[in-house]
């Protein structure tokens, strides 16, 4: 015999299902991914998800589209830069 008290389930179509981990969703409709989630699936700050209803379920998956060019390289110089020395200097002398 299985002990289940102190844990949260329910049954479904004869089958045992364990919810370990909930969310609230705020006014804005936000929802706070539980950490050992986003870790275990390697979401972090930035990682775009899309989501989906199936069934009456909430799905979300990580975006399989490339990050945009730009966005990507946003933020890579420092500030302060003179930018048209910054691009001399990393193309070298013109022919």
């Amino acid at each position: 015999m299985f002990d289940f008290s102190g844990m949260n389930y329910y049954i479904k179509s004869s089958k045992l299902v364990f919810c370990d981990m909930k969310a609230i969703v705020s006014e804005k409709g936000q929802v706070t991914i539980p950490k050992a989630l986003r870790t275990k699936l390697g979401i972090q700050h930035g990682t775009v998800l899309e989501f989906d209803a199936v069934d009456g379920k909430l799905i979300a998956v990580k975006s399989s589209r490339e990050q945009d060019p730009v966005s990507a390289v946003t933020g890579v110089i420092r500030k302060n830069v003179d930018v048209d020395a910054y691009i001399r200097k990393s193309r070298g002398p013109a022919p």
